[in-house]
């Protein structure tokens, strides 16, 4: 989970063209909750997911030391689309239209049937608990369409706020790597945390969607 900092007071601006494209008339959702909501990865939007990935604190809650050029961001987006891992646009429910908040995948490793999780929010949501409500629809759709039995992250453990989400969400630290990362300019490890399949105990939003047999 991207590190919390404080919201901004006003909706940062955007270009006409991102605008356009933060704003989609009728998106496809395929989980919800009444404040969050998962649908698919979406090329239009890679302007849009390059920009949450270029801010500061998320370059540093994720150990990445340097930005990556818009070009190079589009270049890679259809190696992505084309590729095995399970990625979401989270979308904000809150208001009159869903909007592009985040996005979420899922790494999976499926001869064992395990994945690593990945999220990063934009920093117009952050502290606003959707991180969470992304994290478990993630996970409900990990262990009840994908079939996986664990799901596993990494943090960097500093990263206390981040630590805290995932806990909400059902993870729980298993161990650390030591020395593995940096935090502002200093050596950190990096926290283990995973959940099972059969720890999860939130109400499912998959299982509503699937007609029971007569």
């Amino acid at each position: 989970m991207s590190p919390s900092r404080p919201r901004p007071t006003t909706t940062p601006p955007c270009s006409p063209s991102e605008t356009a494209i933060t704003s989609p008339a009728d998106p496809i959702i395929w989980l919800r909750t009444e404040t969050c909501g998962l649908g698919p990865y979406r090329t239009d939007l890679v302007e849009t997911y390059w920009r949450w990935e270029q801010d500061p604190a998320l370059l540093v809650g994720y150990g990445r030391q340097a930005p990556e050029s818009l070009e190079a961001r589009t270049e890679g987006m259809a190696h992505q689309q084309r590729g095995e891992n399970i990625r979401f646009t989270i979308y904000d429910l809150t208001s009159d239209e869903p909007t592009p908040a985040g996005v979420a995948t899922l790494l999976p490793d499926h001869g064992v049937r395990t994945a690593e999780f990945v999220i990063m929010l934009g920093p117009e949501v952050r502290g606003r608990g959707l991180g969470t409500a992304a994290t478990r629809l993630a996970l409900d759709y990990a262990f009840h369409v994908t079939n996986l039995r664990m799901v596993w992250l990494k943090v960097l453990a500093p990263n206390t706020g981040a630590i805290r989400a995932y806990e909400k969400a059902g993870f729980q630290k298993v161990g650390s790597i030591r020395q593995a990362g940096y935090w502002l300019g200093q050596v950190c490890d990096e926290v283990v945390m995973d959940t099972l399949a059969s720890e999860f105990s939130v109400p499912s939003a998959v299982t509503p969607t699937v007609a029971t047999p007569a």
